[in-house]
């Protein structure tokens, strides 16, 4: 976990790409169902998350989704994604293209930098 208050948590999801979760900390299934306060604190995350992204990595393109199918539990996924990732046009939980060749800045320093900016 790099972030946390008393609305949302962030976590890292482990990946060849720099890629974050936030999740509300109430276990809701339907963003519907967040409050005023929780939708503006996760949409305050994403937007420093994806600016950040951009700026770190010269990313290609940010994927933003919210699903839970598998975990019933309101969460936004925030990912950098590479023209030579080894998934790249297909999500990350697609079929894989190819072997991955990527070249990224340190993720140490950019968690760090998030978790200051958050």
């Amino acid at each position: 976990m790099i972030f946390e208050n008393k609305l949302v948590f962030v976590e890292i999801e482990t990946s060849e790409i720099p890629w974050v979760k936030v999740f509300t900390q109430r276990k809701v299934k339907e963003f519907s169902e967040c409050t005023l306060a929780e939708k503006t604190e996760i949409f305050r995350i994403i937007d420093i998350t994806e600016k950040l992204m951009l700026g770190y990595f010269n990313t290609d393109k940010i994927n933003i989704a919210s699903f839970g199918n598998m975990l019933p539990h309101v969460h936004w996924h925030i990912m950098a994604r590479f023209e030579a990732d080894s998934y790249f046009p297909e999500p990350m939980w697609g079929k894989k293209q190819r072997e991955s060749k990527l070249d990224l800045p340190n993720l140490d320093i950019f968690f760090e930098q998030l978790k200051e900016a958050l």
